[in-house]
């Protein structure tokens, strides 16, 4: 039998909207988000049985595996409902979502549900809503928004804007208190504020304040100093939930125990959500566990080659922004399974258990496909030439 050559869906010269969208979206990093979804239903399957048997009430083994499914659904068309949008529609969204979140976020010391000493969450029936998870995103795409307009030199505040809607998101993250969050949000700002173009001297006075608000939180808050004396002095304080998830990575070698077959997850805590990756590395092995590195891999590598071909400032730092927002809250993610970092609380994008999470990181896809897709004085002739305005700050500062 002779191989058959790949015959697209659509025509070039189909002027449908879903054909143009197919002719312009990276279906290569399209590609890899849905792969790393299938990964998630596929490991919520094996986690589920093992997941129920902490929770009262619950005889469905596959209950936490069919709500998965319908997270992924919700995700998956947040992500390419999203990716149809111009740039302009992507600044609306950014704005409608930090708003909203910043609202509800005020709002939870009053009507949110309290879970291990934090409100984080809103019940909406039987799912909960985590309005920080949306302001991610939304913060990261409004604050180049901001920066971009205030580099025109027309008048307006770009730069104070931004630091506002910062500090209110990062304020009432603190509240709850949700100190990774507050972090992985800082972290990105930071990345945004620096590929803007802003001077050095700007960045190593914003470095020393989060290394003192760093110091601060350590001091303010009981459960960080407790998270910090674990990981440190692992043979003093109770290391019961890394050690198990290490446990359970160590068991599963190169190939894994196989499908179903994984011991270590009955003992790891919430290995649905934050713990996933140990249960799949446990009935996986190390194969999977480096496919799925690969995949977040390709999506920042890719992600960032592309928007940093884009003309407009506000079109390269948020669609970069959004690529780091995700690599760097997977990095985080597998550093806490593999315990080279203490413990953060915070889930494997597309890959963990839990609806918000999906649906915000099916949002921030989606936003970074649309700002990526081809159109027309949208990238650099050729490929070459300017990357990102801090670029240049880079080039010079190290000559």
């Amino acid at each position: 039998m002779t191989a058959q050559a790949y015959v697209p869906p659509f025509s070039r010269s189909d002027p449908s909207p879903i054909a143009q969208w197919f002719w312009t979206v990276d279906r290569g990093l399209l590609a890899a988000a849905l792969a790393l979804m299938a990964i998630g239903v596929t490991l919520s399957f094996a986690a589920s049985p093992a997941a129920i048997l902490a929770e009262d009430g619950i005889t469905d083994p596959f209950h936490y595996a069919l709500r998965m499914i319908v997270f992924v659904s919700l995700g998956l068309t947040a992500m390419v409902g999203a990716s149809f949008m111009t740039p302009r529609g992507v600044r609306r969204i950014a704005v409608l979502a930090l708003v909203g979140a910043i609202v509800v976020m005020a709002l939870l010391p009053f009507i949110g549900h309290e879970a291990k000493g934090a409100s984080r969450w809103i019940n909406l029936g039987p799912f909960g809503l985590q309005p920080s998870e949306f302001a991610k995103p939304a913060v990261i795409v409004f604050s180049a928004w901001m920066f971009a307009e205030g580099q025109k030199g027309q008048g307006v505040p770009g730069v104070t804007i931004a630091f506002v809607a910062y500090a209110a998101t990062v304020g009432l993250l603190l509240l709850q208190p949700d100190i990774g969050q507050t972090l992985l949000i800082t972290t990105t700002f930071m990345a945004v504020f620096f590929m803007i173009g802003v001077p050095l001297r700007w960045m190593a006075v914003l470095g020393s304040l989060v290394t003192a608000g760093v110091f601060g939180l350590y001091f303010a808050f009981d459960h960080v100093r407790s998270r910090v004396a674990t990981f440190v002095t692992p043979g003093v304080e109770d290391t019961y939930q890394i050690d198990r998830a290490s446990e359970a990575i160590r068991a599963g070698g190169l190939v894994g125990r196989g499908v179903g077959e994984g011991v270590m997850k009955r003992n790891v805590p919430d290995l649905h959500t934050d713990f996933i990756y140990s249960v799949g590395a446990e009935e996986f092995g190390l194969m999977l566990s480096l496919l799925i590195i690969g995949l977040y891999a390709f999506i920042v590598v890719r992600g960032l080659s592309r928007a940093l071909r884009l003309v407009d400032p506000f079109e390269q730092t948020a669609a970069a922004g959004l690529f780091m927002l995700i690599g760097l809250q997977a990095c985080i993610n597998v550093a806490v399974n593999l315990n080279v970092i203490p413990t953060k609380g915070m889930t494997l994008p597309f890959i963990s258990y839990g609806g918000s999470s999906m649906l915000a990181m099916g949002l921030t896809m989606g936003l970074a496909l649309a700002l990526t897709r081809k159109r027309p004085g949208a990238f650099l002739p050729g490929g070459s030439g300017l990357l990102w305005p801090g670029a240049a700050l880079l080039k010079r500062a190290s000559a």
